[in-house]
């Protein structure tokens, strides 16, 4: 026979189960309707407080030369930052749009001309030949080769038209992050102490190392891979819009692409500099060439410098969360992809190696 006592004490587990319940019940609901809320804006956030974690070196000596004054520091370089952002942009866009606008009005007055392609297209590499005759034709029937690559050129132009418009909202979306990033630096202590508290919570005593880990990771994946990726970038898409190559800004984020993904620019810029021998005189066009071969291989030199005591993380974690990261978030998920997926890596590794560690400690002590 049960006495009272443990009747009072099943009923004060019960009644404590119950309540347990109902307040993860109660959190877990909070959480799904803020992410629900949030999860339009997710990758902007995150993408805000990656430039932010990237940054913050910077942030600190120069905040440090301005009196310790945070508030004001991240506002010149949240202004800064937009300046940089806007101006290239707003040539790379203005080139696009002018490119597509000429090339119509050409079209519609009828004086629009292929120049005829030189001798050594044909030996291209698997492309070669047919681009050498779909060239060809262009250049002494136009309307022969509308009509027959119709389809083929209306999907291409659909294309384009995409890609602009995406580039369009990636800078729109990249200056929402760019802002959130300054109020992230201007409220960067407390910011801190948030990041430092929710690591300790979701692994433990080692949380605060994780936070370094973290930001360590962030601002070698910032620093080394998408910082060179946009200055290549940017310089591939200045010199296309200084020797008029038409879609300059759209060849620029396909740049932008390729280096984020480890893999050459050379592979987009060979072929527009193929083209360019035939819109530029021989000069101009070896000048191009030349600056387009130095654009790839400025990577070789820039990473040292910008990943010089950054984390190490293979390319392979870097392409696929670029690629996975593309698909999810479009172009800003091709950022984020890539840092996340290089800090979930370097925290899995870090508990490997954790783990490993004491099961060694154990053995020894047995």
């Amino acid at each position: 026979m049960a006495t009272p006592n443990l009747k009072f004490e099943d009923e004060m587990f019960y009644t404590k189960a119950i309540a347990a319940a109902l307040r993860i019940g109660f959190v877990g609901l909070l959480v799904v309707l803020s992410y629900l809320i949030l999860k339009p804006f997710l990758f902007v956030i995150m993408w805000g407080i990656i430039i932010a974690v990237g940054i913050y070196p910077l942030f600190k000596k120069f905040a440090a030369l301005l009196g310790n004054r945070k508030k004001l520091a991240a506002a010149i370089i949240t202004l800064f930052a937009l300046a940089v952002l806007i101006v290239p942009s707003y040539f790379l866009m203005q080139s696009a749009i002018g490119g597509i606008q000429n090339l119509a009005a050409e079209l519609e007055a009828g004086v629009f001309k292929v120049p005829p392609p030189s001798e050594g297209v044909a030996e291209w590499p698997l492309i070669g030949k047919p681009v050498y005759e779909a060239w060809k034709l262009a250049s002494v029937n136009l309307e022969g080769a509308i009509k027959t690559f119709e389809p083929q050129i209306k999907e291409f132009a659909s294309n384009i038209l995409s890609g602009i418009l995406g580039l369009g909202s990636t800078v729109l979306l990249t200056l929402v992050s760019i802002i959130i990033a300054g109020a992230l630096m201007a409220k960067a202590d407390s910011a801190e102490i948030v990041a430092r508290k929710a690591f300790k919570i979701l692994i433990g005593k080692r949380g605060e190392g994780f936070t370094e880990l973290a930001g360590a990771t962030i601002r070698s994946v910032v620093q080394g891979v998408l910082g060179v990726a946009f200055i290549q970038a940017v310089l591939a898409g200045i010199v296309m819009l200084i020797f008029n190559i038409p879609f300059a800004g759209l060849w620029a984020l396909i740049v932008l692409f390729l280096a984020i993904i480890q893999l050459p620019p050379l592979i987009i810029l060979i072929p527009i500099a193929a083209y360019s021998f035939s819109i530029l005189d021989t000069t101009s066009a070896i000048i191009f060439l030349v600056l387009c071969i130095i654009i790839s291989m400025s990577d070789a030199l820039l990473k040292p410098i910008f990943l010089g005591r950054g984390v190490d993380v293979p390319t392979l974690v870097i392409l696929l969360g670029a690629i996975g990261g593309m698909i999810l978030g479009g172009v800003i998920g091709l950022f984020v992809g890539a840092v996340v997926l290089a800090i979930a890596y370097k925290v899995y590794q870090t508990l490997l190696e954790d783990t490993s560690l004491r099961e060694e400690d154990a053995a020894k002590e047995n």
